[in-house]
């Protein structure tokens, strides 16, 4: 690719094809965002295409690169590359060998063997290139958590950070969202002491509690649990993170396969083998529909505690009792 040295191409967004590797959907997704975001700084009027290898067919990708009269700025991002069929991959290849001005290729490759002809293709053709490992080692995701408060401008302790990930495991969207959390409603540096507060809770109400009661379907105590939790000063959005991890943990072991060792399910969820055992008595009586009901719940409560609703007490009573209804679907 003549319109960008290796050099540049590491480092633009807007290079003209950019190669996402790995398996842990929050990086990618992170940078299929910063290509668009990039693109649409550059041009407000950007056209983004979002392609599923089935959607990208022999012959598309040449249409949605075709010069325009306008010479309008788009991004194609082609999701799964590596499930792309033999047409379709040539088609792309040739694309590499003459890309368009103003447009950027955005390609996601799990990075295994699978479709490795069109992996070495684009690092040949000079793809930016952005790793996105699955963080399968605690390290790595006590690395992330560090890297998300430098990237928020906050700093955290070391105690904190490796406390923020054993209270919240693999999830990096949790951790994400956490580190994210913390750094809007804490002053100063993040401790131990805070990370506790929000997401271990050592007081007599912690937004778990309020949670296990909840999924469980029992209304009555975990409104009394919640009313409680407020009452002693319970973090509200801790409350709602408790809420939404809950939920989310049903909805990832319901999806899990049956008859799958705790061990084993530990490993691949991101959940310590006691929180599957806990979480397999938790699910009896919940649905998908169940699960996604609780989930909107929980985010409108959420978006009520960080200032879009009058009353964020009353938004977390309504996003209880929408848990529990749900935990009795069946």
């Amino acid at each position: 690719m003549a319109r960008n040295s290796a050099n540049t191409a590491a480092d633009d967004p807007l290079a003209p094809l950019t190669l996402a590797v790995g398996q842990e959907d929050l990086l990618l997704e992170r940078a299929v965002q910063q290509v668009v975001a990039a693109a649409r700084a550059a041009d407000a009027d950007t056209d983004v295409r979002d392609l599923a290898p089935e959607a990208l067919q022999p012959g598309t990708l040449a249409e949605l690169t075709s010069p325009s009269l306008f010479a309008e700025r788009k991004v194609v991002v082609v999701r799964n590359a590596h499930d792309l069929s033999a047409e379709t991959v040539k088609d792309v290849k040739a694309y590499l060998d003459a890309p368009v001005e103003e447009i950027t290729l955005v390609l996601l490759h799990a990075g295994g063997a699978k479709g490795k002809g069109l992996l070495d293709a684009a690092r040949k053709a000079g793809a930016r290139e952005v790793a996105c490992p699955k963080m399968t080692k605690p390290a790595d995701r006590l690395a992330f958590v560090r890297g998300e408060f430098r990237a928020l401008g906050r700093s955290a302790t070391p105690e904190a950070c490796q406390a923020l990930v054993d209270s919240i495991g693999s999830d990096l969207r949790e951790l994400a969202s956490a580190c994210a959390q913390l750094a809007a409603d804490v002053d100063g540096t993040v401790d131990v002491a805070v990370v506790a507060r929000y997401y271990t809770g050592r007081a007599e109400a912690t937004g778990f509690e309020v949670a296990d009661l909840a999924v469980t379907g029992r209304t009555a105590e975990a409104l009394e649990r919640l009313r409680w939790a407020l009452a002693v000063g319970q973090p509200l959005p801790g409350i709602t993170f408790a809420l939404a991890s809950g939920v989310r943990s049903i909805g990832k072991l319901a999806s899990a396969p049956r008859g799958a060792r705790p061990g084993d399910l530990a490993r691949e969820l991101g959940m310590p083998p006691w929180k599957i055992d806990r979480v397999r008595q938790q699910m009896r009586g919940w649905t998908g529909d169940g699960v996604s009901a609780a989930l909107r719940a929980v985010a409108e409560a959420d978006a009520a505690v960080k200032g879009g609703g009058a009353d964020p007490a009353y938004a977390l009573e309504k996003a209880v009792v929408a848990i529990a209804r749900a935990a009795r679907q069946r």
